[in-house]
């Protein structure tokens, strides 16, 4: 029998706000400068406020991303973000091309509640797992777990599984996070390397 959704959600929650914290996590964001673990890839007016990474404003014909500089394998990441209701982000994994990110080159788990095709909206992992219904984002503060373990990949969004797959297209690389439109804020990022 599954316990209420307000428990449920409620238990998950509160493991969510420590899981970053614990053994082997390695916190990507201090909350007061975009560091030295991060390359810059495209042009956006990326800045801390608040104890958040903030960008509003995209210059040029790309989205812009924060590259990590260690790729990854298999490993959990955990990232709270804000994002308006018209925002463009999502969260880059095991990228081929740090320099040329696109979804066809990383996994792409999306924050786009607005996509014409809500098919991969929010909470979906692009061209591979739709997510139906889709979870709106906008407006609100939000937190991914998602874990990369061989050939699996599965989604939390606020606690709720919305993506899992499987595939092997992609084994290793950074992670990214995107800002394509609109406001998008990342407040917690950390990762733990499996």
């Amino acid at each position: 029998m599954r316990p209420p959704r307000g428990a449920h959600h409620h238990s998950l929650r509160c493991h969510s706000r420590g899981i970053q914290t614990g053994p082997g996590w390695i916190s990507l964001f201090d909350g007061k400068a975009i560091g030295a673990e991060w390359d810059r890839v495209g042009e956006s007016n990326r800045r801390v406020e608040d104890g958040a990474i903030v960008a509003d404003k995209r210059t040029g014909d790309i989205a812009a991303h924060l590259v990590s500089k260690t790729k990854y394998k298999d490993f959990q990441v955990y990232v709270e973000f804000w994002a308006s209701e018209d925002a463009n982000s999502g969260i880059f994994l095991r990228c081929q091309e740090p320099t040329k990110i696109t979804d066809r080159s990383c996994y792409e788990v999306n924050i786009f509640d607005q996509r014409k095709d809500p098919t991969y909206g929010t909470g979906g992992i692009v061209n591979f797992v739709e997510v139906n219904p889709m979870p709106e984002a906008g407006g609100k503060w939000n937190t991914f777990e998602i874990t990369a373990k061989g050939r699996q990949i599965t989604v939390l969004l606020n606690g709720q599984k919305t993506a899992e797959l499987h595939s092997g297209l992609f084994a290793e690389g950074p992670i990214t996070l995107q800002h394509g439109d609109g406001v998008i804020k990342f407040r917690k990022v950390a990762v733990k390397p499996q």
